[in-house]
């Protein structure tokens, strides 16, 4: 493990870590006062998580319950000494400081033996989803300068066809030309590193999801995703020694938010439940024989988990905290936890670019369809389309100096820890989103009189219609109230007079019939839902959505397909306007 006495830099992040820890339920208070601790050279994998190993290492820090096949559990002590063993032995291999390693395995052991290895080696760490195609990869490949691979078994033939002088490291049964990662066995506990970390070095390399266009490439430092994520810890409200689950996939900003980051700053144990296909009813069962502490999962998941007889598992359960992620909460699902467990299910916002901006923490009052206050760490503004700070516009993050620090004492302590370091592959476009002192997240909010941010939408989502403006969110958040409605992206629809009506692409719950009847009972819901300037004036039936691989609606294609049929004049025998039903007409 690393040197058992703290450096400056790590003292700095453990008393930003406690003081956060010690002050969990103080939101409001915090936002004012918290600062980024000021770091030099840090090593989050060396300074940090072995120093939990050496202060606690039986604690659990790994747990994988694998449906059917049994279960893991790893201490910090023993994923110190693997990710030593994985470090060494990656050394012997070429892996260098600096070297970009793409990982595409599952959520297994060797994911996170991987990463803590690469960190303490001061490589850099490009994650991949299983659902990269081979496209996808020489991509990644080529734009990444991938030197190394650490794949999985059933995703190792993809590499066949991505040409590339890289190393091949293969988990589970190595193919003809790969190393196998049981070699790691070999390698030695006792690790050493090759010289000192800076805190600005790269770390992760992550290639965003593209719901608008080519994917970007997102570098994160030792400082801004570690040290970061104290933001995501407090927003969930993790203590040491919990158990806190994540429904995420790997490869994706918010499995390292929430299965890596977050709940090791922390001192908790990750918990894992993997299966071939998602059921409620197991996940219940598995959060209550495991005594789950806290629990974040899409709303995707926690719409499935609504459709279950909640209330029969409120004495069961041990669960203290639930977070919603990924997309805004619908008020209804909200409503049916705290109904069902007494629990007050909690959103946030934030971005593969930055940690957990805003967000509802323990202790605060949470109004319904609000993402909540900014975390600390970080001052948000929203910015109008002439740029002025107004009470709606694009999230913003201040980069400047806060109130009250020295000026010129600590350049740049203004800008927040958890900010990416900028696009890499391209200068023009992180100057695009960073200038005139703030960082522009191409999102939009609200604010109310109380300081409480509600997302509106992407930027490129909002839309004008009647010259009012329309948030999609809004209207899909009323329609997926339906009990027809399973899925629902709203887009405008070009129209003559109001320039654009809103359009609801639909999919339908199991039984409900694609007809005009259903039509007109979901436009006259919607007529009841939502105000008049706002209501939904057309549907189509649809039976998917285009999404991009990690599951974010891509409304720009619906769009694209919406203006070119209106432009040719032709109707789909699926799609219903209100004109069509003269009885809703006002």
């Amino acid at each position: 493990m690393s040197n058992a006495t703290p450096t400056p830099s790590a003292t700095a992040f453990r008393a930003a870590r406690d003081h956060l820890l010690a002050h969990r339920e103080e939101q409001a208070a915090l936002g004012a006062s918290f600062r980024w601790p000021r770091l030099t050279q840090f090593n989050w994998a060396l300074d940090h998580f072995d120093r939990l190993a050496r202060e606690d290492g039986n604690a659990p820090a790994l747990w994988i319950v694998n449906e059917g096949a049994g279960e893991q559990k790893i201490s910090y002590a023993q994923m110190a000494a693997r990710s030593n063993q994985v470090a060494n032995w990656l050394r012997g291999l070429g892996v260098r400081r600096g070297d970009r390693v793409l990982l595409m395995l599952g959520n297994e052991v060797p994911l996170w033996e991987t990463m803590l290895a690469a960190f303490k080696l001061g490589a850099v760490v490009i994650p991949a989803s299983s659902l990269l195609t081979p496209e996808d990869l020489r991509d990644r490949i080529e734009r990444g300068h991938v030197r190394h691979v650490v794949a999985g078994e059933v995703h190792q033939e993809k590499f066949a066809q991505v040409p590339g002088d890289y190393t091949r490291i293969g988990v589970g049964a190595p193919l003809a030309g790969w190393t196998a990662f049981s070699d790691s066995r070999q390698g030695s506990e006792a690790f050493t590193p090759d010289g000192p970390t800076q805190a600005s070095d790269p770390l992760l390399l992550y290639f965003t999801s593209g719901t608008t266009s080519k994917p970007k490439l997102v570098l994160h430092t030792h400082q801004s995703y570690p040290v970061g994520h104290l933001s995501t810890m407090f927003w969930i409200g993790l203590k040491p020694g919990d158990i806190h689950m994540n429904i995420s996939s790997p490869g994706w900003a918010k499995h390292a938010w929430s299965c890596f980051f977050a709940p090791w700053n922390a001192g908790a144990c990750i918990f894992i439940h993997n299966t071939a296909r998602f059921a409620a009813p197991a996940l219940l069962e598995t959060l209550a024989r495991c005594d789950v502490d806290t629990l974040c999962a899409p709303p995707t998941v926690w719409r499935m988990l609504i459709q279950e007889d909640l209330a029969s598992w409120r004495g069961k359960l041990s669960l203290r905290e639930v977070i919603g992620a990924g997309e805004p909460l619908n008020p209804e699902i909200i409503e049916q936890i705290k109904s069902s467990w007494g629990l007050t299910l909690r959103d946030g916002y934030g971005q593969t670019e930055t940690t957990a901006i805003v967000g509802n923490a323990p202790g605060l009052a949470v109004k319904p369809g609000s993402m909540g206050l900014p975390m600390p760490g970080y001052r948000v503004a929203l910015l109008d389309v002439n740029g002025e700070e107004s009470d709606e516009g694009e999230v913003c993050l201040r980069l400047d100096d806060p109130p009250g620090d020295a000026p010129g004492g600590h350049p740049g302590t203004g800008r927040p820890l958890g900010l990416m370091a900028g696009y890499e592959d391209s200068a023009e476009r992180t100057a695009e989103v960073m200038h005139g002192g703030y960082y522009r997240t191409g999102d939009v909010a609200q604010r109310d009189a109380d300081g409480y941010y509600t997302f509106v939408g992407r930027a490129d989502d909002v839309f004008k219609a009647s010259d009012y403006r329309i948030s999609p969110f809004e209207l899909e958040s009323a329609l997926i109230e339906h009990a027809s409605v399973v899925e629902v992206a709203v887009v405008p629809s070009p129209d003559p007079v109001r320039l654009a009506v809103p359009k609801a692409f639909i999919i339908l719950a199991q039984g409900s019939r694609a007809d005009a009847q259903t039509a007109r009972e979901i436009l006259a819901f919607a007529r009841q839902a939502l105000a008049p300037y706002k209501r939904v004036r057309r549907i189509e039936f649809v039976t998917e959505l285009p999404k991009t691989i990690s599951g974010k609606i891509r409304r720009v294609e619906l769009r694209q397909t919406e203006s070119g049929r209106r432009e040719r004049g032709a109707k789909d025998p699926l799609e219903f306007f209100e004109d069509d039903f003269p009885d809703l007409k006002t």
